[in-house]
């Protein structure tokens, strides 16, 4: 009872703090929709999220893994969990078609996935938990991450680098368009798709357009291939898993009389869980296999596993929705099981070592007739989702664990 007492007044300080500084969280998002960077690009942003930091009481780790990862640890003054909260921070090459005072100032970059939005509120709750880390039972990991957006992504360096083996439980939001503000969105279980990038090389010899059967035109072997590899998920996958295998580039560009000496091919998997990687994989090294040899060419396949699927953790889903739910608090309005997302996220990697949970915040913009989802140049959000999801990360940390 001392312990719910304690989370309780602890939980009220910390909400009160975060209404108050709502308008920092809108500036600090708008500053950063300004200033733009790509993945492993992010000096600027990592040196602003750094700055913010300075003069506090906390430490703080800068260049973790392969980029401008930065983690900052609160301790608590109280025994407890030790619990990490993640928010990434790079941008994408997309030219901005919002029209906004704020508008991206950086030619081609934009925030069209809402991670400043997803730093502007942690950086907020982050100082809001420096300030009262002695009524803070545990120990706060706050993980600003670079590139998320471009495998390999920051997430796995980050985890490899061992200053996240400490944690009991981790926690990541997103903001997503499809919903209102004040909407928080779950999956337990699989949630995410992984994803497989590969380049498929076909080296045949070229020749003249007028004499074929003194060549070996890669461009039918490459179009053999692109039919071949859509059998794959339609004849070898079972119908009630998930998997797509998309072709995004042929490049076999030439004179129209002439045949070849070689084309490339670039395409995308993504598959809900490692059963269904495995097989995809298998069956497209089979087909680049029999291509090679019905059309006496030379293949080189690289095909890289980028991002692994992500697997929230059913007994932590469970009592977060339970915490999020029993919350009478007049910004979350709504807690809903979303389906199942073939996008794909490299927050997975902290999941693989770490249970935990990766939930989504409703950003609907007001009075939109049309809704333009993430990595659009027209992605925008409503910002008072700052502040849901500046809560909603708040009452797991006050209430996670307690009923244990």
């Amino acid at each position: 009872m001392v312990q719910q007492a304690h989370s309780s007044q602890l939980k009220e300080q910390l909400l009160k703090k975060l209404e108050s500084r709502k308008e920092e969280m809108i500036q600090i998002r708008r500053h950063l929709h300004q200033h733009p960077e790509l993945s492993f690009k992010e000096e600027k942003t990592a040196q602003f999220i750094a700055d913010f930091y300075k003069g506090k009481d906390v430490e703080v780790q800068t260049h973790v893994g392969n980029g401008y990862g930065i983690i900052v640890t609160i301790k608590g003054g109280k025994p407890g969990k030790t619990i990490g909260l993640r928010a990434d921070f790079d941008a994408l090459p997309i030219q901005e078609e919002v029209d906004v005072p704020f508008k991206s100032q950086n030619e081609g970059v934009m925030h069209a996935c809402g991670h400043d939005g997803h730093t502007a509120y942690m950086l907020v709750l982050a100082d809001c938990l420096i300030q009262l880390k002695e009524e803070l039972a545990g120990t706060i990991k706050i993980i600003h991450q670079h590139a998320e957006e471009t495998p390999p992504g920051g997430a796995k360096s980050i985890v490899e680098s061992g200053v996240l083996d400490d944690l009991d439980a981790v926690f990541g939001t997103h903001l997503f368009p499809t919903h209102p503000a004040g909407t928080i969105g779950y999956r337990s279980g699989y949630a995410m798709a992984g994803r497989t990038y590969f380049k498929l090389k076909i080296q045949g010899r070229g020749g003249h357009g007028s004499s074929p059967q003194n060549a070996n035109d890669p461009i039918v072997a490459g179009a053999h291939f692109i039919t071949a590899v859509q059998t794959v998920v339609s004849r070898r996958l079972n119908p009630f898993e998930m998997g797509v295998v998309t072709i995004g580039s042929f490049d076999g560009k030439g004179s129209f009389n002439i045949i070849k000496d070689s084309i490339e091919i670039e395409g995308d998997v993504r598959y809900m869980n490692d059963k269904t990687q495995q097989l995809i994989d298998r069956e497209i090294h089979r087909i680049v296999s029999g291509i090679e040899l019905q059309f006496d060419v030379a293949c080189d396949l690289v095909y890289t596993a980028d991002y692994p699927p992500l697997r929230n953790d059913e007994a932590v889903t469970e009592e977060v929705v339970a915490i999020l739910k029993k919350a009478t608090d007049p910004d979350i309005k709504e807690v809903v099981e979303y389906p199942v997302f073939s996008g794909s996220e490299d927050f997975a990697y902290y999941l693989e070592k770490t249970p935990g949970l990766f939930f989504n915040i409703g950003c609907k913009p007001k009075g939109r007739e049309e809704v333009f989802f993430n990595h659009h140049p027209k992605f925008d959000i409503d910002e008072d989702a700052l502040l849901v999801a500046a809560k909603a990360v708040a009452y797991v940390v006050c209430d996670y664990g307690r009923s244990n």
